[in-house]
Order: C-alpha cells, then sequence, then structure tokens
C-alpha cells in the first residue's frame, strides 16, 4: 500500500477502508494506524480468551461472540467493521473456527 511504512496492512483489513470502485476512502497514515491498533488488540486477546477457555467457557464460538459483542458497543476504540476484523484475526491466531458475525451497523 505505501512504500514509505514499514507497516502494510492486510488487504482484508485495506478492504474496510475502499470504496465499492476500491479507492481507498482513507488517508493511508490513518488505515495503517487503525491496523496496528486492531491487531494489536486481536493479540493481546488471544491470552484472555485462552484462559476463558480453559476455565470452562468452552464454546469457541461463545467467547469470539462476546468478544465482538463488547468491541461493538458505543464507545468501544474500534468501530464495528473494524471489531468484525479483529475477531476474525483473532479466531485466526487462536486456530478457532470463526464464527458468523452479525453485519456492522455503520
Amino acid at each position: 500500500m505505501d512504500d514509505t511504512s514499514q507497516i502494510q496492512p492486510t488487504e482484508s483489513f485495506a478492504n474496510l477502508f475502499r470504496s465499492r470502485a476500491g479507492v481507498l476512502k482513507t488517508p493511508i497514515a490513518e488505515v495503517v494506524a487503525r491496523y496496528e491498533l486492531c491487531e494489536d488488540l486481536a493479540c493481546h486477546l488471544v491470552e484472555q480468551a485462552q484462559t476463558l477457555y480453559h476455565s470452562g467457557n468452552s464454546s469457541e464460538a461463545g467467547i469470539l461472540l462476546g468478544f465482538h459483542t463488547a468491541l461493538s458497543t458505543e464507545g468501544a476504540p474500534v468501530t464495528p467493521a473494524e471489531a468484525g476484523w479483529v475477531i476474525q484475526r483473532l479466531a485466526e491466531l487462536l486456530e478457532w473456527r470463526a464464527p458468523q458475525l452479525p453485519a456492522p451497523l455503520e
């Protein structure tokens, strides 16, 4: 996306900021900053998800959906679309099947 930055958002993340025509609607610096936040959040939630899973909450989907609900509330540090991406990334990091998420209401 940008040769001057060492951090390159994944296509799946960058697509959150593209128009239907595929044009980036947000400045690249902001996309990179949002990507860093969301990637860090997903990585941070790995340990919490594993702790919940091993403490009796044996539903991987339930844990991921619970995190999604929390990240989709008003005042959350991410947008609803970003929350969906974070949960998809978290499932990938955990090697869990990603649940069907509700569509973001943006």
